[in-house]
């Protein structure tokens, strides 16, 4: 232990996706490390991280908003220390200019140097700011800590950064070139976290499809996951994200016969319209992406689909926003993340022609969520009378005297139950379901 005093208290906030998530758990666990306890009290906190995401300029302006309520904060208590983190500090010149507008923050700290953030905060400690960012990676993937142990659930990185450079993602740029773990680290890590109790891990990347493409001699996704597949006492495994162009056969046979692996494949289509997925260099068709759609469902008919989609990106017409429509329509996912283009400074895309106006994109948009909606409320609404397996996560948000938990295909389940059954599974029928929630009653314990 550091000779830092113990006991204070470190609020970490993160902002964006999964990999955020697990950014913000490793600076929580180092902070850990160093001598603090986790709070969700802000009044009370000795040390606010803030892990930043900047893939939509409606989660930069909300970050910079949280950012001033710390300012508020801080002038209250002056001995307050203020982390900003992760990939909206990495854009090129973006520490420069945030710390003009934000000269009280303590530590600003990118994306490829997470594993160090105990040494600035020891420089911050001991008086003054400090920023250190790093242009690009230069240890290994295992110099930093790894997920928090003692939960029922936990995110596992198999792999850092992206090479496929969309028109309108800004990742590449802020995470770098795709490196891969070792698979014998990464199959430790979730024999430790069973150990300390988890039940079920999601295995994150950018791309996991594309995992271990470097590695010789050869070993892909799909070994990993019957490498996991055969860990005692894990009851679940679930990936994220996978991108549809590296969606192979070999893969979702894996799926298919694995004992732990949930039957929910992740696959952003982000548009219909071929037109749109050439100027967003998706490096796929819609035909080729039906196809993968096709071969899920010809494997696994149980099988959920979710998927990412964006309306109003330069030069869609009003055809092809049909023709994202249309596909709705084929596949049914059971959810969607649906979401208007906004400009992202660094990006092809916000350089482009033909930007489309924000009455248009607003309107494309509810027409999209409407079209979803209904749709899943028509899967869910298919549900009622079966029985499905659900692991117990524990009492229900808004009625603690119920239990929540999910199905395989990543559905919300809320029935009665004993607390001693969380962590465990439990047979579910369901008897009634809306748009987001199924409820049910137990039918038996596994």
């Amino acid at each position: 232990m550091t000779n830092l005093e113990k006991g204070k208290k470190v609020v970490t906030i993160a902002y964006g996706c999964q990999m955020s998530e697990r950014d913000a758990e490793t600076l929580t666990e180092i902070t850990r490390q160093e001598g603090y306890q986790s709070s969700e009290e802000l009044e009370n906190a000795d040390l606010v991280i803030l892990n930043t995401c900047c893939v939509r300029e409606s989660a930069e302006n909300r970050i910079l908003g949280k950012i001033g309520e710390l300012k508020k904060l801080k002038e209250r208590n002056p001995h307050l220390k203020i982390a900003i983190s992760g990939c909206m500090v990495q854009q090129p010149g973006a520490v420069e200019r945030l710390r003009k507008r934000a000269p009280f923050i303590d530590i600003w700290t990118g994306t490829h140097n997470l594993h160090n953030f105990s040494d600035l905060l020891h420089q911050v400690e001991q008086g003054g700011k400090v920023a250190e960012v790093w242009t690009e990676p230069k240890l290994t993937l295992e110099s930093t800590p790894l997920a928090e142990k003692g939960k029922l659930q936990a995110n596992v990185n198999i792999m850092y950064g992206c090479d496929n450079f969309c028109s309108y993602c800004i990742v590449p740029h802020v995470r770098g070139r795709e490196r891969s773990r070792k698979p014998e680290e990464i199959i430790q890590e979730i024999k430790d976290l069973v150990d300390s109790g988890c039940r079920e891990v999601t295995l994150l990347g950018q791309n996991v499809n594309s995992y271990g493409k470097e590695f010789s001699p050869a070993y892909d996704f799909a070994d990993l996951l019957k490498d996991v597949d055969q860990i005692a006492d894990l009851l679940r495994i679930r990936f994220i994200t996978s991108h549809p162009k590296d969606l192979s056969d070999k893969l979702i046979e894996t799926v298919a016969e694995g004992q732990k692996l949930c039957e929910h494949f992740h696959l952003p289509i982000q548009s219909g319209s071929n037109f749109i997925l050439q100027r967003m260099n998706r490096k796929y068709t819609r035909e080729y992406y039906l196809s993968r759609v096709e071969k899920i469902y010809e494997l696994l008919p149980q099988a959920r689909i979710t998927t990412d989609v964006i309306v109003g990106f330069p030069g869609e017409s009003e055809e092809d926003f049909e023709q994202t429509l249309e596909i709705m329509n084929l596949v049914h996912y059971s959810h969607a993340f649906t979401f208007m283009y906004s400009k992202r400074s660094g990006t092809l895309a916000a350089e482009m022609e033909n930007q489309i106006a924000l009455d248009v994109k607003k309107r494309r948009l509810q027409k999209l969520m409407s079209v979803q909606n209904q749709q899943s409320l028509v899967w869910r609404q298919k549900m009622i009378g079966k029985t499905y397996e659900v692991l117990v996560e524990g009492p229900s948000r808004t009625n603690p005297e119920r239990l929540t938990g999910r199905t395989r295909g990543y559905e919300l389940a809320v029935f009665n139950g004993h607390p001693e059954l969380i962590g465990s599974l439990v047979n579910v029928k369901i008897l009634d379901a809306g748009s987001w929630t199924l409820t049910g009653e137990i039918e038996r314990s596994k």
